[in-house]
């Protein structure tokens, strides 16, 4: 096999479980965002963009959506002849099989694939993050430098430092110093968890960590501090995009919410560093005579025919006549009923809220419903006991008009139809 200049490897397992309902069935890199999108096509996409095209992907908690989704890489120009993506989830050796012990464990547990391909250099990303990022411009500045591993940091509020790994480094850009969410920084360059190693350093660090009983194998805790301490040549490469660990609800929804506006902080339209998607081919959106939309994102196969305001509409999505939605996502295949009000609400895949059904609390944390969930007058009673809808102003409606009551597939939770 020809030698590759450079592989990556995208860490794509993590179960997400700050996500809540939203990762209870699906990897976090699985995620719906943006209205046509999964978390997982930034990271692919910046791979693209960056003229890498031999991508491992590392999969462990619920992997089927994502192998399905990822298939041969062909959305991400991916699957070129010697290239591709490669799927690669935890298996069984002749000691026996467990899920990856930690991000070091789970690249040295694929030793085999980066040596068969034999790259000179090795970039190590996570499928969770959000941004756009051409590592072609951080493989130049490792190279310029001759260096064992690269670390990509950005600054951040000298506030929230203490939240981040912190790596301080000298005149020439060399690391001096890494500290573990430090609780008196002294610098405010937060490690982003993406880095490039020259392989030979990568397969002598990951050998010597796998030998360490008391190692927790990874490569933020137990990785750069060993290599600083063999005196390696450790540089960081700084970024100042926008960049988003989407870990917890709040991020999620927040930076959902960013793509909105005439100016929007998270910038998706970008021409140079396209983000490409493996979305399902859908008729393009429909928008009924009396709808009123303002400040949304409305993906294809859409149809509104109610009010969306401030919102994420995804696709083949519906909201009724009547309905409205503000401040809210809606992921694929959800649908809001005639006359139903969301608010301050994710509403998961293929989720339905029925008709005249008041869900969400503008005055409150953001209201997570889970994928295939039907809200109903019991499911509402339930969220407004927890105070993540308003108190009805009068009794809870029962549905029985053929046209709103979910039927067929969206009676399981399927969807619209």
């Amino acid at each position: 096999m020809a030698k590759k200049e450079c592989l990556a490897m995208l860490l794509a397992g993590g179960q997400g479980s700050r996500l809540k309902a939203l990762t209870k069935n699906i990897a976090k890199p699985a995620v719906a965002f943006g209205g046509k999108f999964r978390i997982i096509d930034f990271a692919l996409s910046n791979c693209a963009n960056s003229r890498i095209d031999t991508v491992g992907v590392l999969t462990q908690y619920r992997p089927y959506v994502l192998h399905s989704y990822i298939g041969t890489g062909a959305a991400w120009n991916l699957d070129s002849q010697g290239g591709g993506v490669s799927i690669l989830p935890p298996y069984e050796t002749e000691s026996g099989g467990a899920w990856y012990a930690g991000t070091a464990d789970a690249i040295y547990q694929n030793l085999d694939y980066i040596l068969d391909n034999d790259p000179a250099y090795v970039l190590i990303l996570s499928g969770d993050h959000l941004y756009s990022m051409d590592y072609s411009k951080m493989l130049a500045h490792h190279i310029e430098h001759n260096a064992d591993l690269t670390v990509s940091v950005m600054p951040v509020d000298w506030s929230e430092a203490s939240r981040f790994g912190i790596l301080t480094k000298d005149e020439n850009d060399a690391i001096v110093k890494f500290s573990e969410k430090p609780k008196n920084p002294d610098s405010n360059l937060a490690s982003m968890g993406i880095y490039i190693f020259s392989t030979a350093a990568l397969v002598t660090a990951l050998r010597s960590d796998a030998k360490d009983p008391e190692s927790s194998h990874d490569f933020g805790k137990n990785i750069i501090p060993k290599m600083l301490a063999k005196n390696k040549r450790l540089f960081v490469y700084e970024f100042n995009g926008f960049w988003r660990d989407v870990g917890t609800i709040d991020s999620y929804y927040e930076t959902n919410m960013a793509l909105l506006g005439e100016d929007p902080e998270f910038n998706i339209y970008d021409e140079s560093q396209p983000i490409m998607s493996n979305a399902t081919t859908t008729p393009s959106q429909l928008i009924g005579e009396k709808a009123k939309i303002e400040d949304a994102i409305v993906a294809n196969g859409v149809r509104i025919y109610g009010d969306v305001r401030h919102s994420i509409v995804s696709t083949a999505s519906f909201v009724a006549a009547r309905a409205k939605v503000e401040d809210s996502l809606l992921l694929p295949n959800s649908c809001v009923w005639e006359g139903a009000v969301v608010q301050n609400t994710i509403l998961g895949e293929r989720s339905v809220i029925n008709a005249g059904l008041v869900v969400g609390n503008p005055n409150a944390e953001t209201t997570v419903i889970g994928n295939d969930v039907i809200v109903d007058a019991a499911y509402l009673q339930k969220l407004v006991e927890d105070g993540k809808a308003p108190k009805p102003k009068k009794a809870l409606p029962v549905v029985k008009t053929a046209k709103s009551k979910p039927r067929g597939a969206l009676a399981k939770g399927g969807g619209c139809k």
